[in-house]
């Protein structure tokens, strides 16, 4: 398995991560035996970093990972966990709480979950509008003394809020959504963390399956699946939208790739501080994903993949109104 340092002071991880929120919640049911799998076998291919969120599920994805962990060596795997997200028993989003004594109740319930002693990355999921980023950053500081936090993220966040946040605390890594169809972070973001030493764990790299080569119109009709509402994935979009995936399977397939692999290995080129965060819930996805990293693009391929998927060529924002004014990456 190929390594990355997440940031100028954070752990040594693989240069793929698994992200498990599909095993839980947001993309319609999920086979419970088939991820505890899929994260074994994560695993056994070299994957270290897991990355999770306390309101995946409301606990259930942290539970699932705590037993898939069961026998394995704690000190094998990186656990990125992220907070401050509310939700009510229905499921609803009820907006964000990062105050300190939160943040520090919040960890206390994660660890017994996890049945760990300590996380390896704790970040807030998003900026609480209410609580200046420096008290959140100052508390998981105080957690990090105490040895219940080994280093800090942030996630979805600004330059300006970085910079404010790694003058309290060193900042490990921002995780944010980074894709062939979302780089809007490469303006001052990206910039920022490079300055600064700060990694970057790039989540909706196949942008939740639509560039993943195997999406198609009704893939996302199962209940309490969010792509249903999502704007890329809506009809008068979504047509437009796999125009561009057809035009870059035909560069996958002049490389012998699939088109996820070559979305992948696109993330994976952009620098050696960027650590794609895979969503799969099935090891043949998985291995899918993981052949991604024998893809060796050249100036020539690059060009290629941009020609056929332009940095604004994709119809639709991220997420609906509500939730794009949430994220302070977007301001």
């Amino acid at each position: 398995m190929l390594m990355r340092s997440l940031g100028a002071k954070g752990p040594e991880i693989s240069a793929l991560g698994l992200g498990c929120m599909g095993m839980s919640d947001l993309y319609g049911p999920a086979d419970r035996q088939e991820s505890l799998a899929t994260i074994h076998a994560a695993l056994d291919a070299g994957i270290n970093l897991l990355d999770t969120g306390d309101f995946y599920g409301m606990g259930h994805n942290e539970m699932l990972i705590g037993e898939a962990l069961g026998t394995v060596d704690r000190d094998s795997v990186a656990l990125s966990v992220k907070f401050g997200a509310q939700r009510g028993p229905d499921g609803a989003w009820l907006g964000f709480d990062s105050r300190p004594q939160a943040v520090k109740s919040a960890l206390a319930y994660t660890l017994k979950r996890l049945g760990v002693d300590h996380i390896d990355i704790y970040r807030p999921a998003r900026l609480d509008p209410a609580v200046p980023i420096e008290e959140t950053i100052g508390a998981i500081a105080d957690l990090v003394q105490a040895g219940y936090v080994r280093h800090i993220g942030l996630s979805e966040v600004g330059a300006e809020t970085i910079r404010r946040a790694h003058a309290v605390h060193p900042i490990a890594d921002l995780q944010i959504e980074y894709s062939l169809i979302s780089r809007g972070m490469e303006d001052d973001i990206l910039p920022a963390c490079r300055e600064l030493g700060v990694g970057i764990t790039a989540y909706g790299v196949l942008s939740r399956g639509l560039i993943s080569g195997h999406w198609k119109p009704g893939d996302a009709d199962a209940a309490g699946d969010f792509r249903s509402h999502s704007p890329r994935f809506q009809l008068g979009n979504l047509e437009r939208n796999l125009e561009l995936v057809e035009a870059l399977r035909g560069v996958a397939a002049s490389r012998g790739v699939t088109v996820a692999q070559i979305a992948i290995a696109w993330v994976l080129a952009q620098g050696p501080e960027i650590v794609p965060v895979i969503g799969a819930r099935r090891r043949d996805r998985l291995g899918e994903a993981l052949g991604a990293l024998d893809v060796a693009l050249s100036p020539e391929d690059l060009a290629a993949i941009e020609t056929a998927a332009p940095r604004d060529a994709v119809a639709g924002e991220r997420y609906a109104p509500a939730q794009m004014a949430m994220l302070d990456s977007e301001r």
